[in-house]
């Protein structure tokens, strides 16, 4: 049979691009299970700034303390009464951290509340969370109607990750370190996403194959299970008993220092959506950015196994390119940890240059 030179010709064509663009195949592919058109609010970023007329009694220090003068940054998100509650890291003079809450009726404009929610204690956790303190907030809600945080607290050497719950956001009950096995407790961990179902505005934990799930790490990640919110454990190779690596940086990209979770990991239809936060290498790394630089992107894993890479885009989808973004306590920096279904849209809610909170947002589709 003798086919038709144009016809000859498309096909060589169609097998040379796929030959020869690989990458391009796979960033058309990837759009489809991304969360995609992302906009910075740039008449209005950033939306919240460090305030020095917040004061509250430090329980520790015996005094008033003014306890977000230096930074705000790296804020969780969730969607309460109608309302957008965002809850916020805040540094003091000395650069003790403590979470605050932020309420807004449009995503945008947010009113503080004057005292932090979440902070160091004389209680059984101090020895975790002092003088650093407590650390990059992310939130999910459980079935039952309460609230369920992760945070890293920093005791000036060692992060360890961290959790507590609550009934109304307002008091919260600290349940100490995550990772309990003595194997790990006195290792450097944090940022934890917990695997979530959508269900309108709420965002619960879910139970995939009997289990919660929760990526964590600001190296390579990992990953740990539970039964039932409370005890975790970290999923280990079985013949070396060490922890399992499911997403690692990546020599000559964006992401080739370093790679930490973003907000909860989201389950969806093509798999579960990790939001994850990255920093460029100062070599062997993607020269479109300064070195160190710290710009966000997506990732997908199998649902029934989360622990299965299956996609990753291969450019970031939020990097600094505002001055906000780029000077600050750290340079170059958009760091994405807060993420909410408001009014049609997803808020994307994320730190700048360590020092202020901006937001972009993308239709729902």
């Amino acid at each position: 049979m003798n086919l038709p030179y144009k016809f000859i010709s498309n096909l060589f064509f169609a097998s040379f691009s796929l030959f020869c663009f690989p990458v391009l195949a796979q960033n058309q592919s990837t759009k489809a299970w991304q969360i995609n058109g992302f906009k910075k609010q740039d008449a209005l970023n950033p939306i919240l700034i460090p305030d020095v007329k917040q004061k509250f009694l430090c329980p520790i220090q015996g005094k008033a303390v003014a306890w977000e003068n230096k930074n705000v940054l790296n804020p969780t998100a969730l969607i309460k009464d109608g309302k957008v509650h965002l809850l916020y890291r805040a540094q003091d003079s000395l650069g003790t951290s403590r979470i605050g809450l932020a309420i807004s009726e449009d995503g945008i404009h947010f009113k503080k509340m004057p005292q932090p929610i979440l902070y160091p204690e004389q209680d059984a956790f101090k020895k975790y969370e002092w003088p650093g303190g407590i650390e990059d907030p992310r939130i999910v809600q459980t079935e039952d109607g309460n609230y369920l945080i992760t945070y890293t607290s920093y005791d000036g050497k060692t992060a360890r990750l961290c959790f507590a719950t609550s009934t109304d956001l307002i008091h919260w009950k600290k349940m100490g370190p995550m990772l309990k096995d003595p194997k790990y407790m006195d290792l450097w961990s944090k940022s934890g996403a917990i695997v979530v179902k959508q269900q309108g505005s709420q965002m619960l934990a879910s139970k995939i194959n009997g289990s919660y799930w929760m990526y964590f790490g600001d190296t390579d990640l990992f990953m740990a299970q539970s039964k039932d919110l409370i005890h975790w454990n970290v999923l280990e190779d079985a013949e070396n008993k060490q922890k399992i690596s499911v997403l690692q940086p990546r020599k000559g990209y964006f992401d080739s220092r370093l790679v930490e979770p973003g907000p909860y990991a989201l389950i969806q239809k093509s798999g579960i959506l990790l939001i994850y936060n990255s920093s460029n290498a100062a070599n062997f790394n993607d020269s479109a950015f300064p070195k160190f630089t710290y710009s966000a992107a997506q990732a997908l894993f199998n649902l029934k196994k989360p622990y299965q890479l299956m996609q990753r885009s291969n450019k970031p989808f939020i990097w600094p390119n505002k001055v906000y973004e780029q000077i600050g306590e750290v340079n170059e920096v958009c760091f994405v940890e807060g993420l909410v279904p408001f009014r049609s849209q997803w808020f994307l809610y994320y730190g700048t240059a360590d020092s202020k909170i901006a937001v972009a947002t993308s239709l729902q589709k």
